[in-house]
């Protein structure tokens, strides 16, 4: 994980990472901090993320980031 989630660590907030299985099979991510959670498909871990989340913060992605953030907020 990157920057935002290591410092929200750092201030002693909690981070949970939800991974799609396919990435962490084929070691596409890196080591994560924090809680980790892993769903099978990109479709479950958008659920998980609005069962999971509180606040939502979209950084620099392609089109898959944008879905999400039109689901999120629809």
């Amino acid at each position: 994980m990157g920057f935002v989630p290591t410092t929200s660590v750092v201030h002693r907030r909690q981070v949970l990472g939800i991974i799609p299985s396919a990435f962490t099979e084929k070691n596409l991510i890196g080591k994560t901090c924090g809680k980790e959670l892993k769903v099978a498909t990109m479709h479950e871990r958008l659920l998980k993320m609005m069962e999971f989340g509180d606040a939502f913060m979209a950084l620099l992605g392609g089109f898959v980031t944008l879905e999400e953030i039109f689901q999120i907020v629809s």
